[in-house]
C-alpha cells in the first residue's frame, strides 16, 4: 500500500485525534487558566511537579494555534484563536530569557505561527529577539550553544532550537547570527552525532581551551547509549536547519538519524526511552515517536529521491497508525487529560513516566494536522 492511500485510510482516526485535542485543550485552559503543565500524573495534568528546567511553555500555545486553524467549526476556531493569542502573550517576556537553551521551542511554536497567519511585523520581531537572545549562549572557544546546565554542556535538544537563530539571521540580515547557528550545528554533528546515525544526549567541553571532552547523558541509559528522544530531536532539527542552509551535510545528518530510528525501532514505530537499555522498564516513549513522525514527514519533502520520500512518509504514517490507537491515544481512556499516553519526561528523576507530556501532545498534533492538510 502506498503512503498516500495509507494516509487516506488513517484520515478518520486523525480527525478523531483532532476532535479529542479540542476537548482536552478546552478543558485544560478552562480548568487551569494561565497554567503551563508539563506532564500528567495518573493521567491528570500536574501543576506542581518538578520541572527540572522551564522549556515547555510554548507547546500549549502552539496547540491552541493549530486548533485555531483545524477546529471543527468557525466558533470553535475563533475561541481557540483567542486563547492562542492569550497564551502567546503570556510567554512574550521570555524573549529575553538567557537562562535556557529552549527559546526555539517557546517562540517558533507560538509567535512564529502568529506571524505566519497575520504577517504582522511586530509578531515577527518577537521571534527575532528570541533568536538573538538564544545566540548569546554561544561559546566561542568550543563553537557551540551551551545548555541550561552551564557553559560546559551541549545538548542534542538544541538542534530543535537553533532554527530560531537561523530565522533571526534571515530576517535581520545579521551574518554573525547565521555563523553562530552554523557553527553550533557543525560542532554538534562532529561531537555527538555518531557514525551509525545515533546521538548522544550531551557533549562536555573544557571551558579554558574549548576542547571536546566526551559524551554524556542526562536522560538516557548511559553516555554512549542512544536516548531516543534526542535522536528524534536531531532528525527533525537537522532537517529544519537544512531548510535554512541548503547544506547537503545537514540533510545527510537528518537522513542518518532517520535510518537509525527506523532500523532500531519496534515494528509499530514507537521506541523505548533508550535503544540500548537492556530490559527497559517501560516499553514505549511515545513523545519520541511523535517527534520522529514529524521529522520524517518533513524529510519526505526535503529529499529529491521519490523512493526515499515514500519510505519516510510511509514510516511516519506507521507511527501515527500506532499512536491513534487505544494503547496511546488519551481520548480512549476515560478521565485521561492528555492527548498522547505512554510518554516519558525524565526516567531517572521519575518525572512524567508513562504519562502524557506536553511536547509529545504538541508534536503529535502538529504531525496529524500536517498529514490532514496534505491529504485534503
Amino acid at each position: 500500500m502506498d503512503s498516500m492511500t495509507h494516509a487516506q485510510q488513517l484520515r478518520p482516526r486523525l480527525e478523531q485525534a483532532v476532535q479529542y485535542a479540542q476537548s482536552a485543550l478546552r478543558n485544560l485552559v478552562s480548568n487551569h487558566p494561565d497554567e503551563f503543565p508539563m506532564y500528567t500524573e495518573g493521567g491528570k495534568w500536574s501543576l506542581s511537579g518538578e520541572r527540572w528546567t522551564n522549556w515547555c511553555e510554548g507547546f500549549l500555545g502552539g496547540q491552541l494555534w493549530m486548533l485555531s486553524q483545524h477546529a471543527s467549526d468557525p466558533a470553535e476556531r475563533a475561541w481557540f484563536r483567542q486563547q492562542a493569542e492569550h497564551y502567546s502573550l503570556l510567554v512574550e517576556p521570555r524573549k529575553f530569557d538567557r537562562t535556557v537553551h529552549d527559546l526555539g521551542f517557546v517562540f517558533l511554536s507560538t509567535w512564529k505561527r502568529w506571524f505566519d497567519l497575520t504577517g504582522d511585523p511586530a509578531r515577527q520581531a518577537v521571534v527575532v529577539q528570541a533568536g538573538q537572545t538564544l545566540a548569546k549562549r554561544f561559546q566561542p572557544k568550543g563553537q557551540y550553544l551551551a545548555s541550561f546546565l552551564g557553559p560546559h554542556s551541549l545538548f542534542i535538544d538544541i538542534m530543535m532550537n537553533v532554527p530560531v537563530i537561523f530565522y533571526a539571521a534571515k530576517i535581520s540580515g545579521d551574518q554573525d547570527l547565521f555563523n553562530v547557528a552554523r557553527a553550533h550545528c557543525d560542532t554538534t554533528r562532529r561531537c555527538i552525532v555518531r557514525e551509525d546515525g545515533s546521538t548522544a544526549h550531551e557533549g562536555l567541553f573544557d571551558l579554558e581551551s574549548g576542547a571536546f571532552l566526551g559524551q554524556s547523558t542526562q536522560q538516557g541509559w548511559k553516555a554512549e547509549s542512544a536516548w531516543v528522544r534526542g535522536l528524534a530531536w536531531s532528525l527533525y532539527g537537522y532537517g529544519t536547519v537544512y531548510t535554512y542552509t541548503q547544506d547537503p551535510a545537514d540533510l545527510a545528518t537528518s537522513e542518518a538519524n532517520a535510518a537509525c530510528y527506523m532500523r532500531r525501532c519496534p515494528s509499530n514505530g514507537v521506541p523505548p526511552n533508550d535503544f540500548d537499555e537492556p530490559n527497559p522498564p517501560y516499553p514505549y516513549e511515545s513523545s519520541a515517536a511523535a517527534i520522529a513522525a514529524g521529522g520524517l514527514w518533513q524529510l519526505a519533502k526535503l529529499v529529491s529521491d521519490p523512493q526515499k520520500s515514500e519510505t519516510y512518509r510511509g514510516y511516519a504514517l506507521t507511527i501515527l497508525d500506532s499512536l491513534t490507537q487505544a494503547e496511546f491515544l488519551g481520548g480512549m481512556t476515560p478521565g485521561w487529560e492528555g492527548l498522547l499516553k505512554r510518554g516519558i519526561y525524565h526516567l531517572g528523576k521519575g518525572l512524567g513516566v508513562d504519562e502524557s507530556v506536553m511536547w509529545g501532545d504538541y508534536f503529535f498534533l502538529e504531525t496529524v494536522t500536517k498529514v490532514l492538510e496534505d491529504v485534503r
